[in-house]
């Protein structure tokens, strides 16, 4: 998911530089997409061509979210239209968390494909969150989806089991969030714990 604005970050938080000639936020974002899945597809809906053309890593397919502005349901909702309708569920990752844990991301994509039907979700202090496996029958009701609205309540409501998955609690919403990730990041590097 990388359509929105960055409203408070002020530009494009997408195209920040990662520590160490890394690519950029969403460079490292799609990276952690190919550990879920090898089909990534980046919502976009703001400054798009620019994030398009100045990413180094090129996912599966760009969506567009044409109606990008509406919120985070709108652009899960285009992410969703894009999947063929062989696919049991999707892998929904946010484009603004570098320091998930690459073996919990690991172990989810394991799950899901364990149990096919089984909601999954990133665990924030006992509710669920991205990331998340998303089986196609919560999908009516993403498409239901009005605004800022996520998948979270939808995972709570369907008892989605949540996975500890370290860094979910660390995103970049602000510049003042981003010098402290990459201060952190500068030192440890993106999968150190």
């Amino acid at each position: 998911m990388a359509a929105g604005a960055s409203s408070r970050y002020g530009r494009s938080k997408l195209l920040v530089p990662m520590p160490g000639n890394q690519g950029t936020l969403l460079d490292r974002a799609i990276r952690l997409g190919r550990i879920l899945s090898p089909d990534v597809r980046v919502v976009h809906g703001a400054r798009y061509p620019l994030i398009r053309f100045r990413c180094r890593e090129q996912p599966s397919l760009w969506v567009e979210s044409p109606d990008w502005r509406a919120g985070l349901s709108a652009s899960l909702q285009a992410g969703l239209e894009s999947v063929g309708p062989a696919a049991q569920g999707v892998f929904i990752l946010l484009a603004d968390q570098p320091r998930l844990g690459e073996s919990a991301l690991h172990a989810l994509a394991q799950a899901a494909r364990a149990l096919p039907r089984m909601p999954i979700a990133a665990d924030y202090d006992g509710r669920p969150g991205v990331p998340a496996y998303l089986p196609r029958a919560l999908w009516p009701g993403i498409m239901a989806l009005e605004g800022d609205q996520g998948a979270g309540k939808l995972l709570a409501e369907a008892g989605a089991t949540k996975v500890e998955i370290p860094g979910v609690h660390e995103d970049v919403d602000t510049v003042e969030d981003w010098l402290v990730l990459r201060d952190r990041l500068s030192q440890t590097g993106p999968t150190a714990r």
